[in-house]
């Protein structure tokens, strides 16, 4: 099997870890794209032998925080509000809504590892080497991503929790 048969064959999972990212099917799209343009373009940096979905994965976090930024760059306060809404999705049941919700409602770091792990099923090293980040940065951010999703989903305020030491 060549590289172009072995990227095709990733397609429907770049689509389900953008539509998570993106929070629609038309921004997830354009992301795919986007990042099968930028890896097709910069395909030669991609060491044979190495894993290469982990290398798409990587391209697509970089062109999202590239898009992300740049929106952010450009947006209006108006534009905030209007980023923070989740489209709702008709048939869906409230449990998926509000899931939705509570992901969208986390921090993008904590997101990312949250979706790689639960979603991709990739281990930490994986998401590590995705996101550029050490493993005990992955093992922390999905800690507090689950403890947060955890109490969103239940209507409990997060907070910081204090502990004496002693």
């Amino acid at each position: 099997m060549d590289d172009g048969e072995r990227i095709v064959e990733l397609i429907p999972r770049l689509r389900r870890y953008a539509r998570a990212l993106a929070g629609d099917r038309a921004r997830a799209d354009d992301l795919v794209q986007d990042t099968l343009e930028r890896a097709w373009n910069k395909f030669h940096l991609w060491r044979p032998g190495s894993d290469l979905r982990a290398w798409l994965f990587t391209v697509m976090h970089n062109v999202h925080v590239n898009q992300v930024r740049a929106s952010r760059e450009h947006a209006t306060l108006d534009d905030e509000g209007a980023e923070m809404a989740v489209a709702a999705v008709q048939g869906a049941s409230l449990e998926i809504r509000d899931l939705e919700r509570s992901l969208a409602l986390l921090p993008a770091e904590q997101r990312e590892v949250l979706l790689l792990i639960a979603l991709e099923d990739m281990s930490y090293a994986e998401v590590a080497g995705t996101l550029g980040i050490p493993i005990g940065t992955v093992m922390s951010r999905l800690s507090r991503a689950r403890e947060k999703l955890r109490a969103l989903m239940h209507g409990v305020a997060v907070g910081a929790k204090l502990q004496v030491v002693k």
